[in-house]
C-alpha cells in the first residue's frame, strides 16, 4: 500500500520550521542564530543551510504557509439559491476566525518585526501571494456572473473587504491594543462589512 511516507529529510525540515517558529517568536529573527536553530531542531547547522539558505527564507516560508492555511480555512462557495448577505457573511466570518488565531498573529508579528525597516524584501513576496485566487475572489466572480453584483475591479473589492476586516480584527490584535474579539463581535464585523460591500456593489 502506498502511503504518505515522510523521508528523513522531510522530518528534519519540519523540525527546523518548528524550531524557527518557536525561536523567532521568543528571541526575534535577528536574535536567533543558525546555530540556535540547529540546536533546537536537533540537526546540524549544515542541514539547516541545506534546507534554508537564510533566516529570511525561513520567515517567508512561515508567511507563505500561513497564507496557504488561510485559503484552506475558507470553504464557502457561491450558491445562486442563497441570500447574498448570508453567504458572504459566512465567508467573511471564516476569514475572521483564521485571522484572529494566535498562531497567525504570532507569525505576522515575526514577519512585520523583522522586515519593518526593510519592507521591500517583504513587499514582492506578499504581492505574489495576494495575486493568488482565494475563495473570496471566486465568490465575487460567481456572484457577478450570476448578475447579482457589479464591479469594475475585482482586486479593489477584495482589498476593500480585506481592509475592513483587518482594520478591526487584525491590526488591533496584532499590537495587542484591544482585547480578543468575542464571537458576537466577530459576527458583527462580518455583518457590517457585508452591509457596506453589498450596499455599494449589489444590483437592485
Amino acid at each position: 500500500m502506498v502511503g504518505n511516507t515522510r523521508t528523513r529529510s522531510d522530518i528534519k525540515r519540519e523540525a527546523i520550521i518548528q524550531a524557527a517558529t518557536q525561536a523567532f517568536q521568543e528571541f526575534g529573527v535577528n536574535g536567533t542564530s543558525m546555530d540556535k536553530l540547529a540546536e533546537l531542531a536537533n540537526v546540524s547547522k549544515r542541514t539547516v543551510y541545506n534546507h534554508f539558505a537564510t533566516k529570511e527564507e525561513l520567515v517567508m516560508h512561515l508567511v507563505t504557509k500561513q497564507f496557504e492555511n488561510a485559503k484552506l480555512s475558507v470553504t464557502v462557495e457561491y450558491d445562486s439559491s442563497r441570500d447574498l448577505s448570508e453567504q458572504l457573511s459566512e465567508l467573511i466570518l471564516q476569514d475572521i476566525e483564521f485571522t484572529v488565531t494566535e498562531e497567525h498573529l504570532d507569525i505576522a508579528r515575526v514577519a512585520i518585526g523583522h522586515f519593518f525597516y526593510d519592507p521591500d524584501k517583504l513587499k514582492d513576496e506578499v504581492a505574489q501571494l495576494k495575486a493568488q485566487e482565494t475563495a473570496l475572489h471566486r465568490w465575487l466572480k460567481a456572484a457577478k456572473a450570476d448578475n447579482r453584483i457589479e464591479y469594475d475591479d475585482l482586486s479593489r473589492v477584495v482589498d476593500e473587504i480585506d481592509s475592513l476586516v483587518k482594520g478591526q480584527c487584525f491590526w488591533p490584535q496584532l499590537f495587542k491594543i484591544e482585547d480578543a474579539l468575542s464571537d458576537n463581535n466577530k459576527k458583527n464585523v462580518a455583518k457590517n462589512t457585508v452591509a457596506l460591500i453589498l450596499g455599494r456593489y449589489a444590483k437592485a
